[in-house]
């Protein structure tokens, strides 16, 4: 792991996973100087979420570093951009800073690529597919799955992880699994205990 400083950006239910890619509208001005200062350095932010609510919340300690892969600077100052996933991290302490964003000192784990790791085994990825055309028609989601089914295991799952209406516990529990596999069964799992709670309401895991 490499030890680097990250400029983050709080956000609960809002996770970026490794190979994903996280659209954001930013409007605050301290995350509006957030982005400039990526702009103008090396493009990069981290998502982490807060593990309660607050003006300056308590952090989780995983987050996922991103690259900003598009940007659109808006006339009033407000930014659209795109982030791209790149590796997770562990926070190991909040830095001191004057800046109107906050920063961390983080261990950043090697750049993870569709091709690296051990695949999901094809009776994994099948029942993942099948539950996630569950979990889909039970929330009246429209899918492509022809497009689905073209992706690669860590892109499915990451993406399945990443865009599931759970809640910020269950969110933090599916970026911090310690292998693919692991993100896939805990996945199905939520989807699975979703299915029997209210839709209006994010599944929930303690």
């Amino acid at each position: 792991m490499a030890l680097q400083r990250i400029s983050v950006f709080p956000l609960a239910g809002a996770l970026l996973f490794p190979g994903a890619h996280l659209p954001l509208h930013i409007f605050e001005p301290r995350y509006r100087a957030l982005v400039s200062d990526a702009l103008a350095r090396d493009r990069m932010i981290g998502m982490i979420q807060p593990c309660e609510e607050g003006a300056r919340p308590s952090l989780y300690q995983v987050g996922c570093l991103g690259r900003i892969a598009e940007c659109e600077a808006l006339e009033d100052g407000r930014f659209n951009i795109i982030l791209a996933g790149l590796a997770r991290f562990r926070v190991l302490r909040e830095l001191d800073v004057t800046t109107p964003f906050r920063q961390v000192e983080a261990e950043v784990e090697e750049e993870v690529r569709p091709d690296d790791g051990t695949p999901l085994a094809p009776a994994m990825r099948a029942a993942l597919e099948q539950e996630a055309r569950r979990f889909a028609e039970h929330l009246g989601y429209i899918i492509d799955w022809s497009a689905v089914a073209r992706l690669d295991d860590m892109t499915f799952v990451n993406s399945v992880a990443q865009v599931a209406p759970f809640d910020v516990a269950a969110k933090q529990a599916l970026l911090e699994a310690d292998s693919l596999a692991e993100r896939a069964e805990r996945a199905m799992q939520l989807m699975q205990f979703f299915g029997h709670t209210d839709t209006d309401r994010p599944a929930t895991m303690q």
